[in-house]
């Protein structure tokens, strides 16, 4: 499972979230108690963050034709990777679309993609 974003721990459990100030906003593929559906396969429940065990951000980061990349998703066999190098001639050779000014995205064969590593922020 590829994740880039935050997590919270509640109850022994992790589960994807939002801090939202002194509210933290938990969702779940599927129902449970306390998780009202806000839209198919997405169930959400918003608790105090003094309930919450741990909030982090975890990002998955990944190296792909000799480069360091952050994966932002995936869809089937492909990755949505972008590059931080910070090179911008190495972005162009690897045919990177500039996604923002200085920001290279691209799809990647999960195959080709070596090191792929879950980091806690």
């Amino acid at each position: 499972m590829i994740r880039d974003g935050y997590v919270a721990r509640w109850q022994g459990r992790e589960y994807e979230a939002s801090p939202d100030g002194d509210q933290v906003r938990l969702y779940r593929p599927d129902p449970a108690d306390g998780f009202e559906e806000v839209r198919p396969g997405r169930h959400r429940r918003v608790i105090p963050a003094t309930d919450v065990d741990e909030v982090v951000y975890v990002r998955t980061t990944c190296w792909w034709r000799g480069q360091p990349f952050i994966v932002l998703g995936q869809h089937e066999s492909w990755l949505r990777v972008e590059y931080t190098g910070g090179l911008a001639p190495v972005a162009a050779r690897m045919g990177l679309e500039e996604f923002d000014f200085g920001v290279y995205q691209g799809w990647a064969p999960r195959p080709e993609v070596a090191d792929l590593r879950e980091y806690r922020v």
